[in-house]
């Protein structure tokens, strides 16, 4: 089994021209996003979903999911990676999957897949399409987040006002995304709070 540093290591060795650290902040501050989530400690934990059929390890290290080919409604979703005392969690593993439009997953691939870093004050940046819905299904986003040297967190992040919310009976109120816009950019905020595992 391939350990979390042992994937760590391989990614970013084969990826070290990618820079994760102090990017996505100046970036969130050019476009008018969050820089400073509001936490109030302790701070309740984000809830955990199930992983579903779809998942595949050793997802390509990147923060844009964007790639040819990749159709439909270009969205950016950021936020903070947070402890239950509100302190960022920098370096923090996000691993994102997820359908494409039209409610399909890419088994074969690693299309609308990919892993990344948080910052150094726990921030994350994801560049990617608005998923579509599937029979049983809303629109959401699978991610794991896991804090270094802790368990992973496997949930999911949801739309609001979606028609597909009320019968989708996996969807949950508190894993919605608050949803803005900038110009014709869609943005998308969610700041995930980990709880850290005693040792």
């Amino acid at each position: 089994m391939t350990t979390r540093r042992a994937f760590l290591k391989s990614s970013l060795a084969a990826h070290s021209a990618i820079v994760l650290g102090a990017a996505p902040v100046a970036i969130a501050q050019e476009r008018g996003l969050r820089a400073t989530p509001a936490c109030g400690a302790p701070a309740a934990p984000t809830l955990a979903q199930t992983e579903g059929p779809y998942f595949k390890a050793r997802s390509p290290l990147r923060a844009s999911l964007l790639e040819p080919g990749v159709t439909g409604t270009r969205i950016v979703v950021s936020g903070t990676v947070l402890g239950t005392d509100c302190r960022p969690i920098p370096r923090a593993l996000l691993d994102f999957w997820q359908a494409d439009d039209g409610g399909g997953y890419d088994n074969v691939g690693y299309r609308l897949r990919g892993h990344q870093l948080s910052g150094d004050g726990g921030e994350y940046r994801l560049e990617t399409v608005v998923p579509g819905r599937y029979p049983g299904r809303t629109r959401h986003i699978h991610v794991k987040v896991q804090a270094p040297h802790q368990p992973a967190l496997t949930t999911q992040l949801y739309f609001p006002s979606e028609q597909g919310n009320a019968s989708d009976f996996i969807f949950n109120p508190a894993l919605v995304v608050r949803m803005d816009s900038i110009g014709s950019a869609q943005m998308a905020t969610f700041d995930f709070v980990l709880r850290e595992a005693r040792r």
